[in-house]
This record gives C-alpha cells, sequence and structure tokens, in this order.
C-alpha cells in the first residue's frame, strides 16, 4: 500500500465507516480475536466515570464504548463524524443523545465535560494534534482524557509477527466478516504508521495535558493513555 492511501479526506473516511457500520462492532470483535471487550472494560476503568458526571465519548460508533459510562449513571454524549455510524447507533441505543461532530471543530462550549475519552478513532483523525486540543477545550479544570488506541508491541519478536498478522491475515478475515473489507486494509495500515506511546504522550503534553501517561494492554498491542486539565 502507497503512502497517497493513508492519505484520506475526511469524507472519505467518514464514507469508509458508513459502509462498515452495520457490522463494526462483529468484525472488531472477530479480528481482536475478543480482546476488544476486555480493552472496553480497562477504558471503562481508566475513566471512572460517576453518576451525573457527564462524558464525551469520540468516535463512538454505533456507542458500544458508550454503554459502561451509563450504567455508572454517568450522562454520556456519543460523538462520531459517521452519520451511518449514528443511525446505526440510534437504532440500538434510542435513548442516547448521539451527536454528530468532528473531533477537531467539537460542537460543544468549553469546559462542558467531566471526562473526554476516545477509543480506537484519534488515529483516523487527519489533524489528530488539534483533536486533542479541542478535547481539552471542552474539558472542566481537573478533568480527565483517556485515550485507547492500537500502539506498538513492546517485545520485538512479538511486534514482528503481530505486523505479519495486520497486513497478511487481517484483510482476508474481514473480507469475510466484514461488509466492507477495503476499509480494513486502510485500518491496518494506519496502524502500522502511528505513534509509539512515548511519543503520543509527548503530543498529549503539546495540547496542554499534564500528568500524561500510559500503559500497555495486550503486550503494546493497545496503549491506554491518560491525561488532566490542571
Amino acid at each position: 500500500m502507497t503512502r497517497a492511501s493513508l492519505d484520506k479526506q475526511p469524507h472519505d473516511v467518514a464514507s469508509m465507516f458508513d459502509d462498515v457500520a452495520e457490522r463494526y462492532d462483529l468484525t472488531n470483535d472477530v479480528l481482536s480475536l475478543g480482546q476488544d471487550r476486555r480493552w472496553r472494560k480497562e477504558v471503562a476503568r481508566a475513566v471512572d466515570a460517576r453518576p451525573a458526571q457527564k462524558v464525551l465519548d469520540l468516535a463512538a460508533g454505533t456507542a458500544t464504548s458508550s454503554l459502561p459510562f451509563t450504567r455508572a449513571g454517568a450522562y454520556v454524549v456519543p460523538c462520531d463524524f459517521s452519520l451511518g455510524m449514528l443511525r446505526v447507533g440510534k437504532r440500538r441505543h434510542t435513548w442516547l443523545p448521539f451527536t454528530a461532530g468532528d473531533a477537531t471543530r467539537l460542537p460543544f462550549k468549553d469546559a462542558t465535560f467531566d471526562a473526554v475519552t476516545i477509543s480506537f478513532g484519534l488515529r483516523n483523525v487527519q489533524d489528530f494534534d488539534q483533536a486533542l486540543r479541542e478535547m481539552y477545550r471542552v474539558t472542566r479544570p481537573g478533568g480527565r482524557v483517556v485515550i485507547c488506541e492500537f500502539s506498538h508491541p513492546t517485545w520485538a519478536p512479538f511486534r514482528t509477527v503481530y505486523t505479519e498478522y495486520l497486513m497478511r491475515a487481517l484483510p482476508p478475515v474481514a473480507r469475510a466478516v466484514s461488509s466492507s473489507p477495503d476499509a480494513y486494509v486502510y485500518l491496518a495500515e494506519s496502524i502500522r504508521a502511528w505513534p509509539d506511546q512515548p511519543a503520543l504522550a509527548g503530543r498529549l503534553r503539546a495540547a496542554g495535558w499534564s500528568k500524561v501517561a500510559w500503559r500497555n494492554l495486550s503486550g503494546g498491542i493497545v496503549a491506554l493513555h491518560r491525561g488532566f486539565k490542571a
């Protein structure tokens, strides 16, 4: 795949996610070998939503990632730029306040949320540094951000095996279970091109976040970054 294939315009990426919306959750479950359920639990634990708190769930898709926060009693706003994802989510969870929004220009006032979280969506934002600044803007002082994203396995031999899986095994599996398998070829390449754990932490600090830290899940396949607004 050429570098040009990664330089998709925002409307192209939105259309790609529209195409995979119907079977998105099933496909993720299969491709991650069920690990995505564990990752969601770790995100919920890190966000630590409380009753009456406001949580913004960015790149929420069909709102599978939002449900743990509602069970904790928080007011959750699932936000996504894919109208197809939002339509599927609204059909399944009619009570949630689904909101269409671009992560680089969030349609919310300053200091609105106690917590902002995004899972497996930040690397699909064209200007993710601007997205980090926007997350900071809409978070209340003392609030937090939690980012769950694919990352770089820490053990070199495993990293090699993982990279081979992404580029060789993932596309055929996606063709079997996804409504738009070509989208997962793009996603595999975007994972390989994503900054490693320390580099993403540095970008968070540059956006204004303090007390930035991360921990690895599944050997570094996924990293959970956290920061606070002073």
